[in-house]
């Protein structure tokens, strides 16, 4: 589960980049709840915060790199943001944002894997994070679809430390690998990794990516909020033995995320 201590190498923030952040905005306060909260007006409306309940969950900015697809970005806790940056790149990674400092809030920095997946850290000031996890409306899990597993595992145990634990799917449908801090026990697990083939990978034209599930309390009625409010569906929703109800999903800019109904019980 993800906590909001933190521990370094878990994830303590995403945010959005997309090219409308106006309809973004609403989409996300359909299907989950959200309140946007803007850092200016107008035309110079660049980004801002989401809120769930008056906490933070999430952050939203407009998309300007060049041929960039808009997509969720995950941040795990650093100690030390310029050392893991060092560790990347010794780890075969390219640094895509150097290490920049945010004020008093902290340091960031953003990279690509050895394969392409992008991911970004976060060194903590005064701002440790998202104000709100492991609960509806918030961020619950982080998921890397990758072409190749034990690349994966040998790139981020070797910057973040991360524990694996190999696990077999149903029906023969693969494995799947969870993650779990340096030095936490398994009930401290905050994603996992699957291996797929690049052509599988359609929304990055085979490249690994990373995207965050979001707890809900209906994965149904969350789903049919996505469609109603110019969002698709890739798959379900549909029961996982020992996960819960789940659904992968697009927003209306082809952004995708999970929904996922904890089991009851």
């Amino acid at each position: 589960m993800i906590t909001k201590d933190f521990a370094p190498g878990s994830p303590c923030w995403l945010d959005l980049g997309t090219p409308d952040l106006r309809a973004t905005a609403a989409f996300y306060g359909a299907v989950l709840g959200w309140e946007y909260e803007s850092m200016g007006e107008g035309e110079d409306m660049e980004g801002g915060m989401f809120r769930k309940d008056g906490k933070i969950v999430a952050g939203l900015g407009k998309l300007t790199e060049e041929g960039a697809r808009p997509a969720w970005m995950i941040y795990f806790n650093v100690t030390d943001a310029d050392a893991t940056t060092r560790a990347v790149e010794r780890a075969g990674g390219t640094v895509r944002v150097a290490t920049r400092d945010l004020g008093e809030w902290g340091r960031m920095a953003q990279y690509s894997d050895p394969l392409g997946g992008q991911f970004a850290v976060w060194q903590p000031g005064k701002d440790t994070g998202v104000e709100l996890v492991d609960e509806p409306g918030s961020l619950s899990w982080t998921e890397l679809y990758t072409t190749d597993a034990a690349a994966a595992k040998e790139f981020y145990g070797g910057v973040f430390g991360w524990q694996f634990n190999d696990t077999e799917l149903p029906g023969g449908a693969g494995t799947y690998t969870l993650i779990t801090p340096a030095g936490l026990p398994e009930e401290r697990m905050h994603g996992g990794l699957m291996e797929l083939p690049a052509e599988h990978l359609t929304l990055t034209n085979g490249r690994p990516y990373w995207h965050p599930v979001f707890a809900v309390t209906d994965c149904d009625a969350a789903v049919a909020k996505v469609t109603e409010n110019g969002g698709s569906v890739q798959m379900g929703p549909a029961d996982a033995e020992g996960v819960g109800r789940l659904a992968v999903c697009l927003d209306p800019s082809n952004a995708d995320f999970v929904l996922l109904t904890p089991p009851r019980g």
